[in-house]
């Protein structure tokens, strides 16, 4: 049995069984001119934010509009206990790559994070295209996943930044790093709250990044025997918490 594919509608919330909604634009045309959508298959809408509608195609226009009929909508809760992933720039399309992994496996935050031994840096408007690379792939993997709510991507920040933010929010906060003797398979995690993942870039994390993470309240951990790249270290290690939380029960 095919799925029904899935696309981003911004108006959900105050939509009923048997509303006639207007896809368009860029979802319109990824509707009729790429999947060739017809009238009477099934689609699943979304907002993103935690809204979902199913129905049925009721009528094509062009190539870029199609009327679906809402046969049933939902909302579901934001998750507990939230993942968030402070994600190390990586060099090349990595970084991209570890959004989308991540997003398939259900991080419900992503920061991206300007270490000191981060071969990229995010400057000017190439900072903004790669922000919006980022945003742009976790909508998208948020569709393949058939996630209601897409994770969100922050804006890049600093060592500062970061280790004042987890002073402030984390209920959990764990750096990844080869050289930790404790294992996160082990660490004891808060039945609430938000649990914080630190990945380093390939470099590793500096002493001085280490002790500002901790003198914030984050722990190192170590993932297993094995050196994962900083593209798959946040995948793997939310893996691990999804199934130690529940999430995945």
């Amino acid at each position: 049995m095919t799925t029904a594919p899935v696309f981003v509608h911004d108006s959900l919330t105050a939509v009923g069984r048997g509303a006639a909604l207007l896809l368009e634009g860029p979802e319109g045309r990824h509707a009729v001119s790429v999947r060739r959508l017809r009238v009477g298959e099934a689609v699943v809408l979304t907002d993103g934010e935690g809204t979902g509608a199913s129905g049925t195609v009721a009528a094509v226009e062009g190539k870029d509009r199609l009327t679906v009929e809402v046969g049933e909508v939902w909302h579901e809760p934001p998750p507990r206990p939230s993942i968030t992933v402070v994600q190390a720039l990586p060099k090349g399309d990595r970084g991209e790559l570890a959004v989308e992994t991540m997003t398939e496996t259900g991080v419900d935050a992503i920061t991206p994070w300007s270490a000191a031994r981060c071969v990229t840096q995010w400057r000017g408007e190439r900072g903004a295209r790669s922000l919006a690379k980022w945003r742009a792939t976790a909508r998208e993997a948020g569709k393949q996943a058939r996630r209601t709510r897409f994770p969100r991507v922050s804006a890049a920040r600093t060592t500062r930044e970061v280790a004042e933010w987890l002073a402030k929010e984390a209920a959990f906060a764990a750096v990844l790093h080869e050289g930790a003797e404790a294992p996160l398979a082990t660490a004891p995690l808060p039945d609430a709250g938000e649990l914080v993942l630190i990945v380093g870039p390939e470099g590793g994390v500096t002493p001085d990044e280490l002790a500002a993470f901790t003198a914030a309240g984050a722990t190192p951990y170590r993932l297993g025997p094995t050196v994962l790249r900083t593209s798959t270290a946040g995948t793997a290690a939310a893996a691990l918490l999804m199934g130690r939380t529940g999430r995945w029960a």
